[in-house]
């Protein structure tokens, strides 16, 4: 380096430095110019300025402390004020639907429905036997079963008494206690029909294939042999991670489209036969009660259906101006081809952006820009799939089938906001 290389360097290093002294005055001179919702923003948290969590603090990912409300509600519709809940009622938890984002539920966040508790099954020991009309019963071990070509598909589940049916309503009743029985995931395992060639069903004869849990309700389901060889998953995987129990781990059916309680969890007997079981479950129930008195029995799919889940009982519309209203949407006949969102109550209809990709038989989200003036509204979303299916009003379903149904109710849902921009449960 030369003498003129060398001054040079310590003339760019003290000019540089002399920019770098008078910096904090400029900048404090720019801060002192800014007005205090600037200023505020540009204040350094107090967790800014210390070290974080180290990797070694969760070895499996938690929410944030902050989400510590985002969790499952334990269901008991008919409970008495200050009843306090043995084991026998705690079989069922609701999905938070207000609180969640999307079309994917996480599965710490996935309802439960079940009728004996959760068992602890040992996957090293779990076996699925397969027998009955078949040319070789066999037995199958998880390593078994995941040596058989896999498949992922994204499919909602929903219990059939989702919602239910009921003469009366109470307006403060909140989304997720209606409508908190469903949700929806990523599943991994191998089709049904893989394993029932594998043991040479015998289609000649076999009508039915009778799904047996391994829970202390032995809990099992009839399912038809046209569904079982077209679309029936036997998964242990979901949403990317291992089944968790209260999803049936290590093993459960999945039925696409159809009513929660067939697919069956803890999965460890499948019979083939020529004749249903015609087990509780599928007779006294998980029927539909008609006003005629007659019940129908059968009733696997779940019809179209959708829901608002932003704005909801809740929530408050504490300003004018524009809201996003959001929801979803799903049916057990396949793709949600369209949603439309109504304002008055079904006056006038205009149609949702489908914010999510639809899907076979699993959820849409939908989103719709609402300019809200403080007036009052009655929000309705009414979804269609691509069978040319709409949802129904709930009196269209009950000039039918009377109020004695708990099930299979796929009607329109309201939300009725006042001048204040209070919103409640209603009906239309």
């Amino acid at each position: 380096m030369s003498f003129t290389d060398t001054n040079l360097s310590r003339r760019t290093f003290f000019t540089q430095s002399a920019k770098l002294a008078t910096a904090p005055l400029l900048l404090g001179s720019l801060f002192s110019s800014l007005n205090a919702n600037t200023k505020e923003g540009l204040k350094v948290p107090s967790w800014s300025r210390s070290l974080g969590t180290l990797v070694n603090t969760n070895a499996y990912g938690l929410p944030s402390i902050y989400e510590k409300n985002v969790v499952k509600d334990i269901l008991m519709p008919k409970a008495p004020t200050n009843y306090t809940p043995t084991s026998i009622a705690l079989t069922s938890a609701v999905s938070p639907l207000s609180s969640l984002r999307g079309a994917i539920t996480p599965n710490g966040l996935f309802f439960e429905r079940h009728h004996s508790g959760v068992p602890q099954i040992n996957p090293t020991e779990h076996k699925l036997l397969i027998h009955g009309l078949v040319q070789s019963d066999l037995v199958f071990t998880m390593e078994q079963l995941k040596s058989f070509p896999s498949t992922e598909k994204t499919y909602f589940i929903e219990c059939s008494g989702n919602t239910g049916i009921s003469k009366s309503y109470t307006k403060e009743q909140k989304l997720d206690d209606r409508f908190g029985l469903i949700s929806c995931a990523t599943w991994v395992g191998v089709k049904l029909s893989t394993l029932l060639k594998e043991v040479g069903i015998r289609l000649d004869k076999a009508k039915y294939i009778i799904a047996e849990g391994a829970d202390g309700a032995t809990m099992a389901r009839s399912v038809p042999i046209s569904r079982a060889m077209e679309d029936c998953l036997i998964v242990y995987a979901q949403n990317g991670e291992a089944l968790r129990p209260e999803q049936g781990y290590p093993l459960r059916l999945v039925v696409p489209g159809c009513e929660g309680n067939i697919n069956i969890k803890w999965l460890r007997r499948l019979e083939v036969t020529d004749t249903p079981l015609f087990a509780r479950d599928e007779m006294s129930k998980y029927t539909d009660l008609l006003s005629n008195g007659k019940a129908r029995q059968g009733t696997l799919v779940m019809d179209v259906k959708s829901v608002i889940t932003y704005p909801t009982t809740v929530d408050k519309l504490t300003r004018k101006g524009f809201y996003e209203i959001r929801g979803l949407a799903w049916s057990g006949k396949g793709k949600i081809s369209r949603v439309d969102i109504s304002l008055d109550g079904g006056v006038n209809w205009s149609r949702a952006k489908l914010s999510t990709t639809p899907l076979d038989r699993a959820f849409v989200a939908f989103t719709y820009e609402l300019e809200y003036r403080g007036e009052s509204l009655m929000l309705l979303s009414r979804a269609t799939d691509e069978t040319g299916e709409t949802q129904p009003y709930l009196k269209q379903i009950t000039d039918v089938r009377g109020f004695n149904s708990e099930s299979h109710n796929n009607a329109i849902q309201a939300w009725s906001v006042n001048t204040q921009g209070e919103v409640y449960n209603a009906r239309v």
